[in-house]
């Protein structure tokens, strides 16, 4: 599941937004303004933002945009929940690279869907849902590969690229962007190991010769082809 840093300064959504993804088994961080959130942010890396436009300081939409600005935030993904509907604010948020537009008031069902259409679509491991690509299947609640009725010999790590892999079919990835996702982007892993363990990926999808799957793009990264 997620981590969920929550920017609002209003208790009662808050109380809301916590009760309502903690019942989706989501880590939940809060903060109460801009100001407070980049505090957190240089604490921690939350795997989604749940953020107010109209808070004390900076607003959400500034705030959202410095955060583009940044190689650690760029990537995060932005839900902006506000009382705002004007479709000029909807379409003021979207070109500032916030992911989708959540109006107060909503109900806990709508924001379920929100989050879980947007970690789909930013960051698939995270929803918690089983992938497959032909026989290969990868089982996030149980971090195990299988193929058929037979299991990978696949560690942590190995499992993790795997499967951020396979979310992303087709798309290929520079290592810098996988040391990101598969070890964290405070990591000081160099980047040729990820090359390690893209060969020991390699070698436990080879007795079901699937290792030609993950394939190698010259001079930019590595691709998962369900092809």
């Amino acid at each position: 599941m997620a981590t969920i840093l929550i920017v609002e300064d209003e208790p009662a959504i808050v109380e809301l937004i916590r009760v309502t993804l903690e019942a989706d088994r989501h880590t939940i961080i809060e903060a109460g303004s801009a100001e407070e959130a980049r505090q957190k942010l240089a604490l921690s890396s939350p795997d989604l933002l749940l953020l107010d436009w109209m808070l004390p300081g900076q607003s959400g939409l500034a705030f959202a945009k410095s955060l583009r600005d940044h190689t650690r935030t760029k990537q995060l993904p932005i839900i902006m929940v506000t009382a705002r509907a004007e479709e000029s604010d909807k379409i003021s948020g979207l070109e500032h690279w916030v992911d989708d537009y959540v109006t107060k008031p909503f109900s806990p069902r709508e924001l379920k869907a929100r989050v879980k259409a947007v970690l789909r679509r930013r960051a698939p491991e995270l929803c918690g849902e089983v992938l497959r690509s032909g026989e290969l299947m990868l089982d996030p609640d149980t971090h195990r590969a299988s193929y058929g009725n037979k299991v990978l010999n696949l560690g942590p790590l190995e499992y993790r690229l795997l499967y951020f892999l396979v979310a992303r079919s087709g798309r290929t990835f520079n290592r810098e962007r996988l040391l990101d996702a598969v070890w964290g982007q405070d990591s000081e892993v160099e980047e040729r190991t990820v090359d390690v363990v893209v060969r020991r990926v390699r070698q436990a999808l080879a007795p079901f010769n699937m290792d030609d799957r993950l394939e190698t793009v010259r001079s930019v990264g590595y691709r998962w082809s369900d092809d």
